[in-house]
């Protein structure tokens, strides 16, 4: 009898080997199969097809086909794009240090970088760029330019350029030189106690700048920190488990990774002693917050390290690694998924399973499955880290988002600074109301026409009623809301007074202070920023967000 069962057992087990074996060769056929299919394809249409096919666009137009219908963060990186790639992923490029964009069909400066050569040459915020080395860039689009102004570091660079109200252009001579995008690009003081900081992406040493940022406002006087990751889409898992080891433990779990290759399946420990475990932490979240940015905020808050406050973080729990290809090329795929210290996984979209269209949802809130903080609190996996307190985002009207759309808050604010030499530090500027008046007399003569969400709905009320042949029974009425509301529209300018203001006031600051005065100049009027303040300054209520209620 146990002969016949160990007998039994082999066979049983060989068996199983032929089965895997055979699944694993049908596997393969098929994928020499269809590799086969697809080459010979691309050589008859090659052959036959009526005008000629560039056969480079075309297999990268397949390419990013294949590799969308996996998930939007698997990519192909030719060899023409992989010193962008490189400049993601490190935040350095050689160039002149300005962020360009096009603005009313011309290439502007929107922002040289502090002390960077745009910076030192004198380039600002509303310079319109001519030439590049005497090209014309008239029509060419921004990335055209960007490609035009990059290069070996200590290359010269000659730009025309014709600034703000003048009518006459200007010759610019400046180096290039290796440019370090800051991934904090700004710390300070909110009032005497509270610090602050802005982490804007996880590159090279992003953990350093934080640690520095921290050290910096502790010498500063600051008592309790609030930590910003609003819109930060992530980087390198490394910096977040670096970042992480800024506030927790020693020894402590940061992230797993679970993926296909179990030989890359790890969990990953904060590995030196934290700058400081103790001091009151705000950490400030939106739903543009991401990757890297959700384990920091994760970590932190399965810890009950520090409390969450403002939106619900995108949900992208996927992580990736770059593979060597031929010609210089390079795959970037997802490899596995990440699961912070409690063991949830906070990945908010399903890829691997579609809808018959080829869309994909999202987890619904009734499968999300509970976890436990390390004091016992609930939190929750498959949609992003929920914030401890949420904050009621701001919803612009419409003439506000015209105005920005169309350029004027720009443009005004170029206008300001040409006709004023100076004004008080960020913090403490407002416009007065006589300047406020200004800007609306300078919109007088330009297009603020928008469409309100109530006119569109009386638009479709109209079109249904003409349809359904009621419109003559309701016209009169119709046109009575329609009168009120253009009434309504003319006052908005002053109706929305606060939130126009506000982002008038920022973009001011920036062309005196740069990207730091424009941060500054919405302290107070950031409802975030507003809330963390609250929590840190009454420690019980601090305390109780991380107590199990």
């Amino acid at each position: 009898m146990y002969k016949k069962s160990i007998a039994a057992l082999l066979i049983g087990a060989l068996t199983l080997g032929l089965f895997s074996f055979k699944t694993e060769s049908e596997r393969y056929f098929e994928i020499a199969k269809n590799l086969d299919v697809f080459a010979t394809l691309f050589k008859e249409v090659n052959t036959f097809y009526v005008d000629d096919v560039p056969p480079a666009k075309m297999m990268r137009t397949g390419i990013d086909a294949m590799l969308k219908s996996l998930d939007p963060y698997t990519n192909y990186i030719p060899e023409d794009d992989i010193e962008d790639f490189r400049t993601m992923t490190t935040g350095q490029y050689g160039g002149i240090g300005a962020l360009i964009g096009s603005h009313d069909g011309k290439i502007t400066v929107q922002m040289p970088y502090e002390n960077s050569p745009a910076h030192k040459a004198g380039l600002v915020i509303g310079d319109v760029i001519l030439k590049v080395n005497g090209v014309d860039v008239t029509g060419k689009t921004t990335s055209d330019v960007t490609k035009l102004l990059k290069g070996q570091a200590n290359t010269p660079v000659k730009l025309e350029v014709r600034s703000y109200g003048q009518s006459k252009s200007k010759t610019v001579e400046l180096n290039r030189a290796n440019i370090m995008v800051d991934n904090v690009p700004y710390y300070g003081m909110l009032d005497d106690q509270i610090g602050y900081f802005q982490l804007s992406g996880f590159t090279v040493d992003a953990s350093k700048e934080v640690k520095m940022a921290v050290q910096k406002l502790k010498e500063m006087g600051a008592k309790k920190i609030v930590f910003d990751l609003r819109d930060n889409p992530g980087g390198l898992l490394h910096e977040a488990v670096n970042i992480s080891n800024v506030f927790v433990d020693r020894g402590k779990d940061i992230v797993s990774t679970k993926g296909k290759v179990k030989e890359w399946n790890k969990t990953y420990k904060a590995l030196d002693e934290p700058l400081d475990k103790e001091i009151p932490l705000v950490i400030l979240t939106s739903s543009r917050s991401a990757s890297a940015s959700e384990i920091v905020a994760g970590v932190m808050q399965d810890y009950d390290r520090a409390v969450l406050v403002g939106e619900r973080t995108f949900g992208k729990g996927l992580v990736q690694a770059t593979r060597p290809l031929s010609y210089n090329s390079q795959l970037k795929v997802t490899t596995a998924k990440y699961y912070t210290p409690s063991g949830r996984c906070i990945q908010a979209i399903d890829y691997a399973h579609r809808n018959e269209d080829g869309s994909v949802g999202k987890i619904a809130d009734s499968l999300r499955v509970a976890f436990k903080t390390a004091a016992g609190r609930v939190v929750y996996d498959g949609g992003g880290i929920s914030p401890d307190v949420e904050v009621e985002q701001q919803n612009y009207s419409e003439i506000t988002k015209t105005i920005a759309r169309k350029g004027y808050f720009f443009e005004f604010a170029n206008k300001y600074r040409a006709e004023h030499p100076s004004i008080p530090a960020a913090k403490k500027f407002k416009l007065t109301d006589d300047e406020y008046q200004q800007f609306i007399s300078y919109l007088g003569n330009k297009d603020v026409s928008y469409t309100t969400a109530i006119e569109s709905e009386l638009q479709d009320l109209s079109a249904k009623a003409k349809d359904g042949k009621h419109y003559d029974d309701i016209k009169a009425e119709l046109e009575a809301i329609k009168k009120k509301v253009s009434h309504n529209k003319a006052n908005d300018l002053t109706r929305f007074k606060p939130e126009i203001k506000e982002m008038l006031e920022a973009e001011i600051a920036s062309r005196y202070y740069l990207q730091k005065g424009y941060i500054e100049s919405t302290f107070d009027d950031d409802p975030d920023i507003l809330m963390a303040k609250q929590v840190l300054n009454d420690s019980q209520k601090y305390n109780a967000y991380l107590k199990v209620k």
